[in-house]
């Protein structure tokens, strides 16, 4: 076994076990970890969207950037860099958000989701590998958002700068931010072990480039397996955790903040696969990257906080009471398809006349 192989298992098997950890210090079930819904919940606690039921600060969130943000430094791998198509990056940043919302999870969650037996997951897989496989045709054709440029400093720390004010304040000046007192919000585990955990994962991901989207991109362009292998672990981690803590329950329906809308499950996560292989990267690769200094990684971010603000606002998003979307969500989500393969064609072939 390589030993790239071998530390992503071992990230993996960390990271499957904080994740459980997580749940059983108060975050919500099947939600140890999940990038969209922290985002999600951030927005509200900053005001963007009203639903009272999900707004909370995730330390875990700023740890993953300033957990970033600090190896990297450490390692000399801090570069600040950027100027790649931001504005599309924004966009589809926040196109995969509201697909992520319509699941109800980003690609994080859906492996938990699945090793906390819920079936649901499973048509998002399949249809999360779908929209990567998608992206990969257009990829193998040149599919490109241009080239980044080194930029100052002050543009590759500026997120990371952003996430320790966000700290500073929920420790020190609680009140600026709303909180849920119901709902998932209103379920979370104390400011220091989410820092911690978020800290932690934030390291493990920066130093093995832990990544779904690029995992399942590498095995259909280049059949390479090595990436996979950490969320594999992922899995297998949390399965045993679950099991263990009696937080396994195989099935579709009842599932902790999950819906049966199965044809919505799948596009949904479609749209996440497709956009974040276009961005070169799923959500909690995006914080990564972010944090390393990539300010193309951090507009794509931006565009996930304001896409959570406009899934609310204008609810787009899936309903776990109302098995799914309503159809306002469901035009949306087929016109985001339609634009992103717009986009990917575009940049693919327009640019070769």
């Amino acid at each position: 076994m390589s030993k790239e192989k071998r530390n992503l298992i071992i990230a993996g098997v960390l990271i499957g076990a904080i994740s459980v950890a997580l749940v059983a210090f108060g975050n919500p079930k099947n939600m140890g970890f999940c990038i969209a819904c922290f985002i999600r919940d951030m927005a509200g606690a900053a005001k963007m969207h009203s639903a009272g039921v999900v707004q909370y600060v995730r330390p875990e969130i700023i740890g993953l950037v300033l957990g970033a943000f600090i190896i990297s430094k450490a390692t000399g791998e801090f570069k600040s860099r950027g100027g790649s198509s931001p504005m599309l990056r924004f966009l589809i940043g926040a196109f995969v958000m509201i697909g992520a919302l319509i699941f109800l999870g980003c690609p994080f969650r859906m492996i938990l989701r699945l090793a906390g037996g819920d079936l649901n997951a499973l048509v998002a897989l399949a249809g999360f590998i779908c929209g990567i496989a998608v992206a990969c045709f257009f990829l193998a054709r040149g599919f490109s958002l241009g080239k980044y440029y080194f930029q100052n400093n002050i543009e590759g720390t500026s997120l990371s700068a952003v996430n320790a004010l966000l700290l500073v304040l929920l420790i020190f000046v609680p009140s600026v931010f709303a909180f849920s007192e119901k709902g998932p919000g209103s379920m979370h585990a104390a400011i220091i072990i989410s820092l911690a955990a978020g800290l932690i994962v934030g390291v493990l991901a920066q130093r093995t480039r832990l990544c779904m989207v690029g995992g399942i991109r590498d095995i259909i362009l280049v059949r390479d397996y090595t990436l996979i292998v950490g969320f594999v672990a992922i899995f297998v981690a949390a399965l045993a955790g679950n099991l263990i803590t009696g937080n396994f329950k195989l099935g579709f329906e009842g599932q902790p903040v999950a819906h049966t809308a199965h044809v919505w499950n799948f596009l949904g996560m479609f749209v996440v696969g497709l956009g974040s292989a276009m961005l070169g990267g799923c959500p909690l690769r995006q914080l990564i990257l972010a944090g390393e200094g990539n300010s193309d990684s951090a507009l794509s971010v931006a565009g996930m906080f304001v896409g959570a603000a406009v899934a609310h606002n204008f609810k787009l998003v899936g309903n776990a009471t109302e098995n799914g979307p309503n159809t306002y969500g469901k035009v949306a989500l087929v016109l985001i398809i339609v634009i992103l393969l717009c986009i990917a064609s575009v940049r693919t072939f327009a640019k070769k006349k």
